[in-house]
């Protein structure tokens, strides 16, 4: 069992005052967010359908492409483009190409295409349905239309083929500001497809107030119903945890209570697995006064209630962006590191339920820049998904 992380901060020596304080240093936003679309795509989308090919959608030149292994990564067949003209397509950090395979040659890809403006984006979505040989022209998911923030989509297809996306959305920011009006954060908003994709229907707002920049996650729950997980702004800036179900019905709960309060986005979003006997397993980072670090959680009654969070990995190695996937009886959990020279994978596994836990191991590691680590499974065996500057995509099997 892991036990929760107890940190206690010492006191800092005292020092003489500055007579005159410098004066605070101004960024340039515009030149900023120019930097981060010039940054490498590293971070790639993976995914298996059910005949266990292994399919990518990475991003090169301003390009979606879309390719796909029979022999879990080792070749891979020609890359099929699927943004007929150049956009500035969202994959490092947080945001990742998202792509879900289905049955009847369904191949579903969603992105965020940034914008000029600083922190501005548009969801994206295109599919296939010839088995990924050609994908339609990609359409705008927002209706909204402002030049604001509509970024960190997260994808999910229930059992009957409905499509969700979930994303975090400025509108009711940029609203607030012109009625000269207070708002904290972003909201969350989502839209469905019941016709593979052919449209969507109108966007409805899930929850106002989330953090601005941490990714979404999502699951589909055994009775199909899409499960949110995101990250929340409570109170004046307290940035913890919210879950919802979107049956139509629920209203989100809150899930951590680290208290977190941080006027800033910690870009550090979380993750949610549920599994075949619909637990849901729940992965987090917070950086609170008295618990911080990465926290693990489980809810056995959709979201009711939650167990005692169980905190993992190295606080003093950046231990961060943990993923979870549940996979029959097993749990496994991944998370990045840096041991002072390289970016390290990190997992543990537990073969009942989240109730104990196999020691942390090293998966992985890179001496340069690196994706956030993803789990997939192809049905019969889980895998790391990373793609690295230095050593390029990797698959690599999970251990029990």
């Amino acid at each position: 069992m892991i036990g929760v992380l107890l940190l206690t901060a010492g006191l800092a020596a005292s020092a003489p005052a500055l007579a005159v304080d410098p004066p605070p240093q101004k960024h340039d936003m515009g030149k900023m967010w120019q930097a981060a679309l010039a940054r490498p795509a590293l971070s790639v989308g993976a995914s298996f359908d059910q005949r266990g090919w292994l399919w990518l959608a990475k991003v090169e030149s301003g390009y979606l492409f879309v390719s796909y292994s029979k022999d879990k990564g080792k070749t891979f067949g020609p890359a099929v483009k699927v943004n007929s003209v150049p956009e500035n397509i969202a994959a490092d950090g947080e945001n990742r190409p998202k792509i879900v395979v289905t049955g009847e040659n369904r191949v579903y890809v969603s992105y965020t295409s940034s914008l000029e403006k600083p922190f501005s984006g548009h969801i994206r979505f295109s599919r296939s349905t010839d088995g990924g040989a050609r994908f339609s022209e990609p359409f705008t998911i927002n209706d909204n239309r402002e030049v604001i923030s509509h970024r960190f989509e997260a994808m999910a297809v229930d059992s009957r083929g409905r499509i969700t996306l979930a994303w975090l959305d400025k509108r009711d920011q940029s609203a607030a500001q012109q009625k000269d009006q207070a708002y904290t954060g972003a909201a969350v908003y989502y839209a469905v497809s019941s016709d593979g994709g052919v449209g969507f229907n109108s966007n409805r707002k899930l929850a106002d107030n989330s953090c601005e920049c941490c990714r979404v996650a999502i699951a589909m729950d055994r009775d199909d119903v899409p499960v949110i997980f995101w990250r929340h702004v409570y109170g004046k800036n307290v940035r913890d945890h919210a879950l919802a179900r979107l049956d139509g019905k629920s209203q989100p709960v809150r899930v951590s209570h680290d208290q977190w309060e941080v006027d800033a986005c910690p870009h550090h979003g979380p993750a949610i697995s549920i599994s075949d006997i619909g637990t849901y397993h729940l992965v987090w980072f917070d950086n609170g006064p008295r618990l911080h670090g990465l926290f693990y959680a489980n809810s056995a009654d959709q979201g009711k209630t939650f167990s005692t969070p169980q905190a993992f990995g190295n606080f003093e190695a950046q231990a961060g962006h943990p993923y979870v996937l549940s996979f029959g009886k097993a749990v496994h959990v991944v998370w990045k590191e840096f041991d002072g020279q390289n970016s390290v994978i990190r997992g543990m596994s537990s073969s009942d339920g989240g109730k104990s836990w196999s020691l942390p191991r090293q998966i992985a590691a890179t001496a340069g820049a690196s994706d956030h680590p993803l789990l997939i499974a192809d049905g019969t065996q889980p895998y790391l998904s990373w793609n690295t500057a230095k050593e390029g995509f990797r698959l690599i099997g999970m251990e029990p």
